[in-house]
Parts: C-alpha cells; structure tokens; sequence
C-alpha cells in the first residue's frame, strides 16, 4: 500500500487502542490542568483547603500537602513546614495517603486558623 493512499481515517487512533505511554500521557495532562484550575479557585478564595484536605478529589490524591498549603494566599514554604510540623505531618506526605485521623485533624485546624485570620 502507497504511503499516498493512507487516509486520516486510518492514521487515527481512538484513547483505549492507544499505547499505553500515550494514555498516561493524557492522564497526566488532565490532572496538571485539573490541579492547576483547583490551586487558582484556592488562590482566589473560592475553595477552602480544608475542604480540599477533607473531600481528596481525584486530582489532589498525588498531590503534596506543602503544594496545596503553598496554593493559598500569603502560605509559602514555611509557613506551612511550620503549620505541618505542629502537627506532626511532613510536608512531603501525599493527600491520598492520609488516614481519616490526620485528614479530620488537619482540616480542622486549617479551618480553625482561616477563622482567626478573618
């Protein structure tokens, strides 16, 4: 067969027969871009990290507690090491792995210390 004769419709492959490299590839592109657009909603005020912590949505189950902390207003790095190492978390610890204990005590205290700086 002629390279000529090949048409797009043949050259086009749906998402499930793709390759399995492409498929992560276009995962890992809809959680960038979903991570992206919950960090701005937090970064306006629209979304709570507490609630964040407290809900896990699929695309936060990877993401950092230093990354999302870091997300809000006036947090950078060491306000949330220091937030964290107050409560006995590394910052490092995914959101995902979180027991239902560290989630409940952490959003609490997130939402405790959004209500004193308010």
């Amino acid at each position: 067969m002629e390279a000529a004769s090949i048409t797009p419709a043949q050259t086009t492959v749906s998402a499930l027969d793709a390759p399995q490299h492409m498929q992560a590839l276009a995962r890992a592109n809809r959680v960038r871009l979903a991570r992206a657009e919950l960090k701005r909603s937090i970064a306006r005020g629209d979304v709570e990290a507490a609630d964040v912590i407290r809900e896990c949505p699929w695309e936060t189950e990877s993401m950092t507690l230093a990354e999302l902390l870091t997300s809000q207003r006036r947090w950078g790095r060491t306000r949330a090491r220091k937030f964290l190492i107050g409560l006995s978390l590394n910052e490092n610890k995914k959101i995902g792995t979180l027991t239902e204990r560290q989630r409940a005590l952490l959003s609490t205290q997130l939402s405790s210390r959004d209500a004193l700086l308010v």
